[in-house]
């Protein structure tokens, strides 16, 4: 579970009646597909002929520019899906941050998705005893990678999503 019962209103657009912008949702699409790239090589080295999770990354920055329609990003997201429930272990998460990535396009909150599955994945591939390290490790350069007109709104929903995103924002 990574999303709460309840929707912020943060992460639904103007026009929909919540307060987040065009501009910003693009921000979190782009930054969630970063996140998810950021993994991807750890799903291609166990399926090295299957383009999915990279084709719903590549979905999303499509979306970002305006060159797909929302349900198109969507569909992306269903066949990293697909691929992900074909392994396990870091490479299904990275597949899973992939699609988590593609679906920001329709709702913006999966934006920690991307990110909670790709510090999963990081965590999957450490040595015994080092996995909660590999973490915080990938979970601090997420935070590099944040664009400063988006990084309060994304930290704050780090801090109150943390407990059902498998507690992998305390770094």
């Amino acid at each position: 579970m990574i999303l709460p019962k309840d929707r912020d209103p943060r992460f639904i657009t103007i026009r929909r009646g919540g307060t987040l912008t065009d501009s910003d949702h693009r921000l979190l699409a782009l930054w969630a597909a970063t996140c998810a790239e950021h993994v991807l090589r750890l799903f291609e080295a166990a399926q090295p002929s299957d383009p999915r999770p990279r084709q719903a990354i590549a979905q999303a920055r499509a979306w970002v520019r305006g060159e797909i329609k929302m349900m198109q990003a969507k569909d992306a997201a269903g066949d990293a899906y697909d691929a992900a429930r074909e392994v396990t272990g870091a490479a299904k998460h990275a597949a899973q941050s992939a699609a988590q990535a593609a679906v920001v396009a329709h709702v913006a909150a999966h934006e920690l998705g991307a990110a909670a599955y790709a510090i999963r994945a990081a965590r999957a591939t450490a040595p015994a005893g080092e996995e909660e390290d590999a973490g915080r490790l990938e979970c601090r350069w997420q935070r590099e990678q944040l664009p400063e007109a988006i990084r309060d709104l994304v930290l704050d929903d780090q801090r109150l999503r943390n407990d059902i995103c498998w507690s992998v924002f305390d770094c």
